[in-house]
């Protein structure tokens, strides 16, 4: 987990930094918070610490755990399930109309995202990874030129990086095969394709929820 080194806005940068180490396993699901040893952690005073916590919880991230205090959140079944339900439906939509509206200048970037994210995989990090997830699917919602759908999905993305950081943990080498299924989806966009895009959009996420589910199943019944 990173240190924070300057005072303004602490309690947002602490927020990001204890979602950071939610969302690349640093704080594995059961892990036991407390505000004196994260606020060690980050070189923060314990207020800010305790608001992001208390932020975190509103939206599910952290949870009570009885009189210790709070712990990261489990990652269910039911809730993989149902974002991935939602960006289905998003995610086909704004693939489709990414074929549609691209410009050269929307490609340019697409490609170099790409890029890095061969340079990304092959250095193996996590957060890395994660961070050049996001910027693939931020690409398809900004090249889509629907303000709706990036508001929409900004508001849902930190819930989904946790549960994209899980599914790239996952056996079965995830991190490449989710990168083999971006290069078909920008082929698809840059071929002006709507049907495929939306298609291969939908696969994916698909994909990733059928095999998140049944391994959070398998898990539970351990």
């Amino acid at each position: 987990m990173r240190t924070i080194e300057s005072p303004p806005g602490l309690v947002e940068q602490a927020y990001a930094a204890i979602l950071d180490s939610i969302c690349d396993g640093q704080l594995p699901p059961g892990e036991r918070l407390t505000q004196a040893e994260i606020a060690g952690r980050l070189n923060v005073s314990r207020q800010p610490v305790g608001q992001a916590l208390g932020l975190l919880k509103a939206q599910g991230f952290v949870c009570d755990a009885g009189r210790r205090g709070l712990k990261v959140a489990p990652l269910s079944a039911e809730l993989v399930h149902q974002q991935y339900e939602y960006r289905a439906a998003v995610d086909a939509l704004a693939a489709a109309k990414a074929a549609e509206r691209h410009t050269e200048a929307d490609l340019a970037q697409g490609r170099a995202i790409l890029a890095q994210g061969r340079s990304v995989l092959a250095e193996g990090a996590l957060a890395q990874v994660i961070e050049i997830e996001t910027a693939f699917h931020g690409w398809i919602y900004e090249t889509a030129d629907n303000p709706i759908i990036v508001e929409a999905m900004e508001r849902l993305w930190a819930h989904a990086r946790r549960v994209i950081g899980a599914v790239l943990e996952m056996p079965g080498d995830w991190p490449q095969r989710v990168w083999q299924e971006h290069l078909t989806i920008f082929h698809a966009v840059a071929a002006s394709d709507a049907d495929l895009a939306a298609e291969l959009a939908r696969a994916h996420v698909e994909a990733a929820r059928l095999a998140l589910t049944e391994s959070i199943g398998r898990g539970a019944h351990d």
